[in-house]
């Protein structure tokens, strides 16, 4: 099996041989395990997906798919390698926890794997567009025999239901020997049974340090607040499988003066919800210039690395980051001359990695040859701003709701923001069932997406050797992702080899341009090119042929409607819903119920307007001028929606300027009795689909959960 085809049939979870990708390196860490799907191995449960639907648990699983086992059923492994460890994603219900028995060759190990719900399902719903999240879990366990490739691994349920996702099975070290002249915590008085609080004991041994080695031996140490003043310093581990620390927050300061090296042991947390305003962090501020973290088990953290201030130099390598409601690794501002290398990261409620350039652009710094598997809520990498940046060699797969594989993105957040600046160089990576829909937007992210979200895109974007497999959408999206049309341009991407798209390799939707050489496409579901840039008349996006580009030379002809995942090109069907997914504005909206909710396909979402503040009225842009004739409008279909009656009209416009009414004021009655739903005769020629609305005698402001237009 060719380096390259290892590498992403692990990560995958496939014991298959992938082609290599040409004159790259191979993508993704090497990881000192092997994965095995749930759905590769045998056994006696039932398989669920694939799903790219947010909210289900087929969505959040590797591959898309897993197996579902009720007491007494069982997955068997055959292992793929001497291993005498494995780890598992797995998910139980809501509100429940157990144990899985564990079989090897058959014979059932005294040993069990806990389960429980306690670090999943999270709801962040000041997050736009979030839904409940976070489904799975990690569970670890020393086997405590050998296990040889072919052996045989099962586990079984026992009291309570759970899905299983992968197993990684690895040799795990012998724990370590304490390096001479260290200082070891437990000198201090730290407690390796986990009973007694050893924070203090640490401290005491960091103190006692200074130039020198902590020592942490193998055991279980508690801590219950964070560690600060940590400057030029070892802490060491007798191995991450060995030395175990418990507590939500490890390190937490501004400043240091660096040459901080943390390595070869566990943090694993008790981070339940994501709290923003809490540091429970692994790192949480600054090691200083000249530090490095590797051999690290991070879990059950809110972000691994949540970095600040002075981190010059530093060097993040060869860990492992599980389970994180938030970031695994976020270099926020002023990093320079940082490498972020060979780690793997799995189950992280928000961009697996990320740079931000908040107060200070991050600069020269990179991204190389991590693994970055199933973040649930945004994307696998993201680049918000900053200079001379680097994303190569990495391997991101099953991206959810919010997310594309990799973004590269003028999204500011806050200020003072420093945008892309210099040459951003996405070089040989590797992306595989990336892309989602995004609910905010009502349309799908790219697997790769440079979004001028705040500002133009003035830096020189290379995106070179990209293979992009399996998206469930697009390959390459280019996209003001706030509405406003700011340019993403200076944009080159040559040898990407794209597999599958679900609908078209190029999604551009705001004014631009980019040069494409030697892009070859397989199988793409809709259309070459989606190129309807948005606010309409904003300007164009130029696709240049930079020559040896196949398979993906037709280009999406309407912009009314968007490509739907191996569809093709529809005609006009009388039957389609014109509205739905369009642009929607409004005078006013209130709280969370934006003009979107009332265009999303979901009924029991909805736009409201702003209350007290008659007349009110919501605009959809359906992309073309269309022989509409007829509306049905929509409130949530549920009995504690009240029966109301609300007073409109309906206009309409060709140019979104000049705008006639097709259909004179009138009340219309909303009942739940009858669905919720009022459908009204429409004569018009027409692009811009308004609704103004005068009255509602069931709340001060205009509401509408859907608003669907018809051609019959």
């Amino acid at each position: 099996m060719s380096a390259i085809g290892t590498v992403v049939a692990v990560a995958a979870g496939m014991l298959v041989a992938l082609a290599p990708a040409p004159a790259h390196a191979a993508a993704g860490a090497t990881l000192p395990f092997t994965s095995v799907e749930a759905e590769a191995a045998t056994g006696t449960g039932t398989a669920i997906g694939p799903d790219h639907t947010q909210g289900t648990l087929a969505s959040e699983a590797s591959g898309r798919r897993a197996v579902r086992l009720d007491a007494g059923q069982r997955v068997e492994f055959s292992v793929p390698r001497a291993a005498n460890a494995v780890n598992v994603s797995y998910s139980v219900p809501d509100g429940r926890s157990g144990s899985l028995d564990v079989y090897v060759n058959g014979r059932k190990l005294a040993r069990t794997l806990p389960v429980t719900s306690r670090y999943s399902y999270v709801d962040t719903p000041w997050i736009a567009g979030a839904r409940t999240h976070h489904f799975y879990d990690n569970s670890r366990l020393l086997l405590g025999t050998d296990v040889r490739a072919g052996d045989t691994v099962a586990l079984q349920a026992t009291g309570v239901q759970v899905t299983v996702d992968v197993a990684d099975f690895e040799q795990a070290s012998a724990p370590a020997d304490r390096p001479a002249g260290s200082v070891s915590v437990t000198d201090k008085g730290a407690d390796p049974s986990g009973a007694a609080d050893s924070t203090q004991a640490f401290r005491e041994a960091i103190a006692a340090a200074p130039g020198g080695v902590v020592w942490i031996p193998p055991g279980e140490y508690r801590l219950t607040s964070s560690l600060s003043g940590v400057q030029n310093v070892t802490l060491r581990g007798a191995g991450h499988w060995h030395s175990i620390v418990r507590g939500s927050r490890f390190i937490d300061q501004q400043s240091s003066s660096g040459n901080v090296h943390l390595r070869d042991f566990a943090v694993i947390g008790e981070v339940t919800e994501r709290v923003d305003s809490s540091p429970d962090n692994f790192v949480n501020g600054s090691l200083g210039p000249g530090s490095s973290v590797s051999g690290m088990w991070l879990q059950h953290l809110k972000v691994g690395l949540w970095l600040t201030g002075s981190n010059d130099n530093l060097v993040v390598e060869n860990n492992r980051f599980l389970d994180m409601t938030a970031d695994g690794l976020n270099l926020n501002g002023n990093a320079r001359g940082v490498r972020v290398r060979n780690n793997f990261l799995r189950n992280q409620g928000d961009d697996a990695l990320a740079m931000w350039s908040l107060h200070a652009p991050n600069s020269d710094s990179s991204f190389e040859n991590n693994t970055v598997s199933q973040p649930n809520l945004a994307n696998g990498i993201a680049i918000y701003g900053g200079t001379d940046i680097t994303v190569r060699n990495n391997l991101v797969t099953d991206t959810n709701a919010l997310g594309s594989g990799i973004a590269i993105s003028n999204q500011k957040f806050l200020d003072p923001f420093h945008p892309l600046a210099g040459t951003i160089t996405v070089d040989g990576n590797t992306l595989v069932r990336t892309g989602a829909m995004n609910p905010n937007w009502n349309h799908p992210m790219g697997a790769l997406r440079v979004d001028s979200y705040d500002s133009a895109i003035e830096a020189q974007v290379r995106i070179t050797g990209t293979t992009v497999t399996d998206s469930p959408y697009s390959a390459f999206e280019f996209v003001s992702g706030s509405g406003r049309g700011y340019a993403a341009k200076n944009i080159t991407v040559d040898g990407a080899t794209v597999t599958k798209a679900g609908t078209v390799v190029v999604q551009a939707e705001t004014q631009g341009a980019a040069t494409f050489r030697n892009v070859t496409a397989t199988g793409v579901g809709s259309a070459g090119v989606y190129n309807c840039p948005h606010p309409s008349g904003s300007g164009t996006f130029t696709v240049t042929d930079g020559g040896g580009n196949s398979g993906w030379g037709s280009t999406w002809s309407d912009c009314s409607t968007w490509p739907r995942p191996g569809e093709g090109e529809p005609g006009p069907d009388p039957d389609r819903n014109l509205a739905q997914g369009r642009p929607a504005s409004a005078t006013g909206s209130q709280d969370v119920y934006t003009p979107g909710k009332a265009v999303d396909g979901d009924a029991h979402s909805y736009w409201e307007s702003a209350n007290h503040a008659f007349p009110q009225s919501l605009t959809v842009d359906l992309g073309t001028v269309r022989p509409v004739r007829r509306l049905v409008l929509k409130l949530p279909p549920q009995a504690a929606w009240q029966a109301r009656t609300q007073t409109l009209s309906v206009q309409g416009s060709t140019d979104g300027a000049s705008y006639a009414t097709v259909v004179a004021s009138r009340a219309y009655r909303f009942d739940p009795a009858t669905g919720n739903t009022v459908t009204i005769p429409v004569s018009g020629d027409l692009r811009h689909l308004r609704l103004h609305v005068t009255g509602n005698t069931g709340w001060p402001a205009a509401q509408f959960s859907e608003v669907e237009a018809y051609l019959s």
